[in-house]
């Protein structure tokens, strides 16, 4: 069974929730400390959201910094899974490993509420499972999730099919209502809302495994080529 990585930086506080969400979907998960620069024992990673080092500066801008984003970089450079959510989708920005950037809401309000999502392309680890033009109901949590980039980024984005979730109803002013977005090759995925937080409908959704199963699945695929290689 694949391993996840879930980054735990100072100041994350829905690490366990992801940890948990994966364990009820039949995934295997466990906490990596920010000081740690060997990953080699897990085969995706996640970044989880909260306030890494308490989001002095900006959002993502210190946990850059963090000894383990070095390790991130080249696993992420090797093809394997990373799922950034709400302040690891920050942090990815800040990292370079997704472009763009997150700055405060329209209207410069804190947003806690229900988000339709509409999935805009299926070439992501995260989106892999679902279908392009379904609507999903996934919760928003978050101060600085208005997602902005100049023109050519954006022209780039929507040219490789990098654009992996809109909202329906923009609730923050994300350019383009972007609510997620991936790199070229579809292995890093960064969103604001919490997929982790829409396991269940006697909590308001299900929605949220689709997109994990999907991540757990790209989980999977990155196990069993770590295994062809290393076999003799």
């Amino acid at each position: 069974m694949s391993l996840v990585g879930v980054v735990v930086f100072p100041g994350s506080n829905c690490e366990h929730d992801v940890v948990r969400a994966l364990g009820a979907l039949g995934g295997r998960a466990e906490l990596v400390w920010h000081a740690e620069t060997d990953l080699s024992g897990v085969d995706a990673i996640v970044l989880p959201g909260g306030f890494a080092h308490g989001d002095y500066l900006r959002p993502g801008a210190l946990a850059r910094f963090s000894p383990v984003m070095g390790a991130v970089a080249a696993f992420a450079e090797a093809g394997g899974p990373v799922l950034g959510i709400c302040n690891g989708f920050q942090v990815l920005t800040e990292a370079g490993l997704l472009p763009g950037a997150l700055q405060k809401n329209r209207g410069l309000t804190f947003l806690c509420q229900p988000a339709t999502l509409v999935v805009a392309s299926t070439h992501s680890a995260l989106t892999r499972a679902a279908h392009v033009g379904d609507e999903l109901v996934v919760p928003i949590n978050h101060f600085s999730g208005s997602y902005v980039c100049d023109d050519a980024t954006y022209l780039s984005l929507v040219e490789h099919d990098q654009i992996v979730l809109r909202y329906r109803d923009n609730p923050n002013g994300s350019r383009g209502d972007i609510a997620g977005i991936a790199n070229e090759a579809g292995n890093v995925v960064g969103l604001m809302p919490h997929p982790e937080r829409a396991l269940d409908t006697l909590l308001g959704s299900a929605d949220g495994r689709v997109l994990l199963e999907g991540f757990l699945a790209a989980a999977d695929d990155a196990a069993a080529r770590a295994d062809l290689v290393a076999a003799p």
